[in-house]
């Protein structure tokens, strides 16, 4: 059952545990009351709701709301941005996987980071100096306003839905484990913190409750891993040796490749988690919270440093946990039950490594980080319904900050809720899809026509909105009939799609699709479209115009 419910929860917040796709089906069992877990968890929350507080008295126009005003430093935003990426999944999942796997979670947590080169380099600077609050203004800056806005705003939003249900579902497993509490009481718990962070606080209160849980999880990884290295000497030789000594697949353990056999969905896997990375919404509008396009590449520069030394950590993490928690007495049944694939190393490490007070320190940062989380995306969600849809494509840009930031408000609760209850509904059922077609949607649909804006002079408007549209149907529908959802869920014998991944054929139809159905646009306007692209690149290059508004 708690090997049923971690999975779901690693799955839940990041790419890492995306390999696991087992069914998350089955009950947990409550835990006795964790009172220092609380403590620290109650001495969070009220910080940051005094943040949320000092915030909501700085959000004085839209700008401020969704983007903090331009005000936040790059080193800020690095942090923040690393604060949004290292989920509690990310903790909790590769240090697990390692602890099971050995060398192959090293593999994956790196391979997190390919990701982050494509938007420092290619992104970051066009993204600062073109967009304003989403990632729909840069793609809609040559193209027409309402087909675009829309796919984009829909893509947005399919990647939200799916990744905060995955959130909401993780989040209250892991409290009713680690805390002691009612599963349907933690939902309600996560959803209103949530709501009150974005109603009020907007982006400034999101980015500061991000850089505190950076910190926090950070410094509680740091420790970790700095116990788990004096029990050995500082010797990396060392640690591998014991760990092989008391692991059952003895040397196995440094021999990387078995976790995905199959090259295709190996390679298409890869290809979602690092375009996903660079399509995700809520990662995407944190480039817009900088002054300009130096700091929003000083943000990538510092969130790559962040997140590239806390895959590190939990690398150590997990060798540490097969030393410290397979060959401790008093974790004998905890261990057993890790190498069948449990995803609690890192928190029985905490037990071992600083008593029960780190232990309820550790679980406390858990819960913080999908606070964070869940806290972006929903910002993320809600511009794109007030920003995108409301104020370019219903009201045409005839509005004012006002009624944009009212709709964004009324969004942000008809997301709080939606998200409670499909959290409640989806308790017993399989989640493990959703962030897989999370990450293949925004790969398919967001990446190929965000970069292609940037960077192909013949893009229009006709291939941007039926390629976009292209890549987010068919990486639905294969994910449905792939073995995840066709086997898994609705119990058929065979798939019908035989790859678990989609984003390798996603991909590939999105900027097919792009491509074809602009060079064979021979209309008047696509003339246009393709002519503005010189003056965009321009601006893109020298920053002319970065503050932000964007010209139609």
């Amino acid at each position: 059952m708690i090997l049923r419910l971690l999975v779901s929860l690693a799955l839940s917040a990041f790419a890492p545990l995306l390999w696991a796709g087992e069914a998350l089906t089955g009950e947990v069992q409550r835990q006795p009351m964790n009172v220092s877990a609380i403590v620290m968890f109650v001495v969070f929350v009220g910080a940051t709701l005094c943040i949320t507080y000092w915030a909501s008295k700085k959000n004085n126009s839209a700008s401020d709301y969704y983007a903090a005003g331009g005000k936040i430093t790059g080193f800020q935003n690095g942090l923040a941005i690393a604060g949004d990426y290292m989920s509690a999944a990310s903790f909790l999942g590769i240090s697990a996987l390692v602890y099971t796997s050995g060398y192959d979670g090293l593999i994956y947590s790196i391979g997190f980071l390919v990701g982050w080169p494509v938007i420092l380099f290619l992104m970051a600077e066009r993204l600062r100096n073109l967009g304003k609050y989403t990632f729909a203004d840069v793609a809609s800056y040559r193209l027409k306003q309402m087909p675009i806005r829309t796919v984009a705003a829909s893509g947005s939003l399919v990647v939200v839905a799916f990744y905060l249900i995955a959130q909401m579902v993780g989040a209250g497993k892991l409290i009713q484990l680690l805390f002691g509490l009612d599963y349907y009481v933690a939902v309600v718990l996560v959803g209103v913190l949530m709501m009150l962070y974005v109603l009020f606080g907007g982006m400034l209160a999101t980015t500061w409750v991000q850089i505190i849980k950076a910190v926090m999880l950070l410094s509680g990884a740091s420790f970790m891993a700095l116990m788990v290295m004096k029990h050995v000497n500082f010797d990396f030789a060392a640690l591998f040796s014991e760990a092989i000594k008391v692991h059952p697949k003895g040397e196995a353990i440094m021999s990387p490749g078995g976790l995905v056999k199959d090259p295709v969905s190996a390679i298409s896997l890869g290809l979602a988690l690092m375009f996903g990375t660079a399509g995700l919404p809520h990662i995407l509008m944190r480039f817009f919270t900088v002054s300009d396009a130096k700091e929003a590449r000083k943000s990538v520069f510092y969130a790559t440093g962040f997140i590239g030394y806390f895959y590190i950590l939990t690398f150590i993490i997990g060798f540490g946990a097969i030393v410290l928690v397979s060959t401790n007495p008093a974790f004998k049944d905890a261990a057993g039950a890790l190498l069948g694939g449990n995803n609690m190393a890192a928190i029985h490490l905490a037990n071992a490594v600083g008593g029960s007070l780190f232990l309820g320190f550790i679980s406390a940062v858990a819960f913080a980080t999908i606070l964070a989380v869940v806290a972006g995306l929903t910002l993320a969600g809600a511009t794109a319904v007030s920003h995108d849809l409301y104020a370019s494509v219903y009201k045409k840009g005839k509005t004012n900050d006002r009624d944009e930031i009212r709709v964004s408000k009324i969004t942000t609760i008809a997301l709080g809720v939606l998200a409670v209850a499909l959290g409640i509904l989806f308790e017993k059922q399989n989640i493990a899809f959703m962030v897989g077609l999370a990450f293949s949607i925004a790969a398919s649909c967001n990446f190929p026509v965000l970069f292609l804006s940037m960077f192909w002079k013949n893009l229009t408007t006709r291939g941007a909105m039926l390629g976009g549209w292209l890549g987010l149907v068919t990486a639905v529908t294969l994910m449905i009939l792939g073995p995840t959802v066709w086997v898994q869920v609705l119990g058929h014998a065979q798939a019908i799609f035989p790859y678990e991944y989609p984003a390798l054929f996603s991909m590939a139809i999105a900027f097919a699709g792009i491509w074809f159905f602009s060079i064979t646009d021979k209309s008047a306007s696509a003339a246009e479209e393709r002519a503005r692209f010189l003056p965009q690149f321009v601006r893109s290059q020298t920053g002319l115009g970065s503050s932000g508004a964007v010209a139609h």
